[in-house]
């Protein structure tokens, strides 16, 4: 493996999503970007998000209603500025990606009178999308946005292994972060990035889990990152869970997006009973968190192992218009969704922790920023409410880049040689077996005993499985070569590890932690980010 070459930029950029892709269009005139990804530029959560995103444009909405909203579904433990600040700005944001070419679904024989949708715990229809394929299109337009840019350069095939920081070269003064290492995978090469700035736009951590709607990317790299670099976590115990994945062998991880129960679809058991109304008042379009309790509960009580999502009552047409997406991939698996209800079970969907932030996306680490589903502003709370996601990372990428552009002028230069990248020369054979099974023990073990119901018991358990494992992991990692599988296994298993803490420390059911052993909210006691930090 040839290693240790140095590639110096202005402006760095680890994952491609709509955080990134933002971010890179707004500092490129100041400088140059390098924007690192996994695999090709376009894979990322927000590429797989159907729905859409959030913003207050129709008459009938306003800012103060979808604040209210996302305050109701953060079950307390939103931070109302930021709420505030990231609604407001919003709308403003979406104008300026439609600038950038987004093309949202209008309303029929219109212009500009865009079709808004409605999801779980909005009490308007403030959602834009582009059909049922929103993520792609914002991806493509920006994409295409990047591609024009002569200062970005986009680094495909390329997993970074550590961030690189003052504390770890062993230099005074306070922790900041000067840049990174990445695997590039097709030529096995270790490279050195060095930059003032770097944002961390890597998504979540949906792979943690046996069952998720998240793409294979969605290992946890930023938070591990992160967290590994000095930097604190914060509510990493509310995992939400998308109430509605496919359920067909075939199907590896297809979400059935939220927006199909806002436009009427109904959950029944087996029996054919419409069983949400027994849950909540809001029925099918309750926030996320009850729905898929309450889908885990039928499934529980009567040995299921999926409930049905039914949208056979609304006019075939409409249906295959409105989602031609979710209608043609369900009829690869044989499911007409205009002819028979769809079996559906809840999946790992979006971390609503992560590493802490302000609303300029400003780590504890000077010169590191985050912005999207890997950072925690305190807009999601202790649920996310539908479709703010792609809002957020919007905002917190356009406030990000402000600060950027700021502090390239007052933060010192990396050193001109960062030290080298160290790795073992041995090799082993079993590794791929190895590193293959504990995958899968991780994201089992996650799913069974930290899922959508969890107790002390179970959470104990967990903690000493992954205790053990991350031992066997660190000794893989120092004593071989890095491989991607193995890099990420390492920031998969410390992710699994900090929810595990996150959910054991928080002694109450709030929002998306729902535990046996605590099954009231405790206001007087938890109120209160459960933070995280490196001893």
């Amino acid at each position: 493996m040839a290693d240790n070459l140095q590639r110096n930029y202005d402006f760095l950029v680890i994952g491609s999503g709509i955080a990134g892709l933002t971010y890179a269009l707004k500092v490129a005139a100041a400088g140059t970007v390098a924007i690192i990804t996994k695999k090709q530029r376009a894979e990322s959560n927000t590429n797989y998000a159907q729905g859409g995103i959030a913003a207050v444009m129709a008459k009938d909405d306003s800012l103060e209603l979808h604040v209210r909203d996302t305050l109701e579904a953060g079950a307390g433990l939103c931070k109302e500025d930021a709420v505030r600040t990231i609604v407001s700005e919003g709308p403003s944001l979406v104008r300026e990606l439609i600038e950038f070419g987004v093309k949202f679904t209008e309303q029929e024989n219109t212009r500009g009178q865009y079709d808004l949708g409605r999801e779980g715990g909005h009490t308007r229809r403030r959602i834009l999308h582009a059909g049922d394929i929103t993520g792609r299109e914002i991806e493509r337009a920006l994409l295409a946005q990047v591609a024009k840019h002569k200062n970005i350069t986009v680094l495909e095939e390329s997993i970074v292994i550590d961030l690189i920081t003052t504390q770890k070269l062993g230099l005074s003064g306070p922790n900041r972060c000067v840049g990174c290492y990445a695997l590039h995978k097709k030529q096995n090469t270790v490279e050195v990035f060095a930059a003032k700035i770097t944002l961390l736009a890597t998504g979540g951590s949906g792979k943690v889990y046996l069952y998720t709607t998240n793409p294979d990317i969605a290992s946890g790299d930023g938070v591990a990152m992160a967290y590994r670099g000095g930097a604190s976590v914060a509510n990493m115990e509310f995992i939400q869970f998308h109430p509605t994945c496919l359920y067909d062998p075939k199907a590896k991880s297809f979400l059935i997006s939220e927006a199909v129960r806002g436009e009427g679809a109904i959950l029944r058991g087996k029996d054919g009973e419409a069983f949400m109304k027994r849950y909540h008042p809001m029925a099918d379009l309750a926030p996320r968190d009850i729905v898929a309790r309450a889908i885990d509960a039928e499934m529980k009580k009567t040995g299921a192992k999926f409930v049905l999502l039914d949208i056979t009552h609304k006019d075939p047409e409409f249906v295959k218009k409105r989602f031609p997406n979710i209608y043609a991939k369900c009829l690869e698996y044989g499911h007409d969704i205009t002819k028979a209800p769809l079996p559906v079970v809840p999946a790992a969907h979006y971390q609503c922790g992560g590493v802490v932030t302000n609303v300029d996306g400003e780590t504890e680490v000077a010169g590191l920023l985050a912005a999207g589903e890997v950072g925690c502003t305190g807009l999601h709370g202790a649920n996310r409410l539908a479709s703010n996601s792609l809002l957020e990372a919007l905002v917190i990428a356009h406030r990000a880049a402000g600060v950027a552009l700021q502090q390239r002028h007052k933060l010192p230069a990396p050193p001109a040689a960062l030290r080298a990248w160290e790795s073992g020369n041995a090799s082993n054979p079993d590794e791929l077996v190895v590193v293959t099974h504990n995958w899968d023990e991780i994201r089992r073990l996650m799913w069974d005993y930290v899922g959508i119901v969890r107790t002390d018991k179970r959470l104990l358990r967990a903690r000493a499985r992954i205790q053990n494992l991350q031992r066997e992991i660190n000794q893989f990692y120092w004593d071989y070569k890095v491989t991607p599988d193995l890099i990420e296994l390492r920031n998969l298993a410390l992710v699994a590890e900090l929810i595990i803490e996150s959910a054991l420390q928080r002694k109450e059911s709030r929002g998306l932690q729902y535990t046996l052993d605590y099954p009231n909210r405790d206001d007087a006691n938890w109120k209160h980010d459960t933070i995280l930090r490196k001893a």
